[in-house]
């Protein structure tokens, strides 16, 4: 079973976790400064980034840490981080991994449905700007952590911003679906380009972490039980984990928990339900996204 000590040494890797202030974003970021990385913690809030450095050197006191502002429901935000993560010598992975699940109805501050905003146009948008310093490092790697969710999206392109109807539910399942085809649109444009680096992504199952801070009370008297199965954040940051650093991890991999349904426990590769590798709606989904961040097309 792929378990925290099977993470191979970082030394010399440079890494940007978003949402490493907090649950498996924290934990990621914590494992790979224990093995040495440079870990830059793509965060909203200064002081909870600090605090976030404090944990973590608390597990590695010799970490070498970075706070970089990183507000994903900002697009002017996005590309400030994306030219102080271009500052550093190199960037080995990318670990997309801050999110919001289900809140109430909300616009990014450029006009975006929050899910989808955050979820997958910010990291796209990151991800597009970081490219440069990635696409020829050997062994580096974009990372997106989707969700079980996604089994269930679709891109409503016909409303995309919920103009129309705004269902919790449904938006987050589009945000995390969003983020497998981005996953493998990528990879496909990284083949084509002759890149080093590859495009994977991963799931953490049911997890216990703040990102259900939005749930309805019922749904939390209802969770409540779950607690006692669910992965603890460390334990669901293992698929991220094993995305992020295992050798013969290939181009397109997607992994998640090992446990029945995989729910929790340890990490494997596993599958995405077939719509999400659907080519055209993946290449629809470039080009729209495109067109919502106002970016050039970095393999044009």
């Amino acid at each position: 079973m792929y378990a925290e000590s099977d993470v191979p040494q970082q030394s010399g890797r440079t890494v940007l976790v978003t949402g490493a202030n907090t649950g498996i974003g924290l934990e990621a970021a914590r494992v790979m400064a224990q093995r040495g990385a440079r870990v830059l913690l793509g965060c909203r809030d200064q002081a909870k980034a600090d605090a976030a450095m404090q944990t973590i050197r608390r597990h590695a006191p010799e970490a070498d840490l970075k706070w970089i502002g990183l507000d994903l429901a900002s697009l002017a935000s996005v590309k400030a981080a994306a030219r102080e993560v271009a500052a550093e010598s190199r960037l080995d992975l990318l670990i997309n991994n801050a999110g919001v699940m289900i809140p109430p109805k909300t616009l990014t501050a450029d006009g975006f449905e929050l899910q989808f905003g955050v979820n997958h146009l910010g990291h796209f948008a990151l991800t597009c700007q970081l490219l440069p310093l990635m696409i020829n490092q050997p062994g580096a790697r974009i990372v997106n952590v989707s969700s079980l969710a996604h089994r269930n999206g679709r891109i409503i392109y016909t409303d995309i911003n919920a103009e129309r109807r705004y269902s919790r539910m449904e938006r987050y399942a589009m945000s995390k679906f969003a983020n497998i085809l981005f996953t493998y649109e990528l990879q496909r444009k990284l083949e084509a380009a002759g890149a080093s680096a590859i495009s994977v992504a991963c799931h953490p199952g049911g997890s216990n972490t703040e990102l259900g801070r939005h749930f309805p009370a019922f749904l939390q008297v209802i969770f409540l039980p779950l607690q006692l199965v669910m992965n603890s954040a460390a334990e669901g940051a293992l698929p991220t984990l094993m995305a992020a650093t295992e050798n013969g991890v290939q181009g397109g991999d997607y992994y998640g928990p090992a446990g029945l349904g995989e729910f929790a426990r340890s990490a494997r590769k596993v599958d995405t339900v077939p719509s999400a590798k659907s080519e055209s709606d993946a290449a629809r989904l470039w080009a729209l996204s495109l067109e919502m961040t106002g970016l050039g097309d970095p393999f044009a």
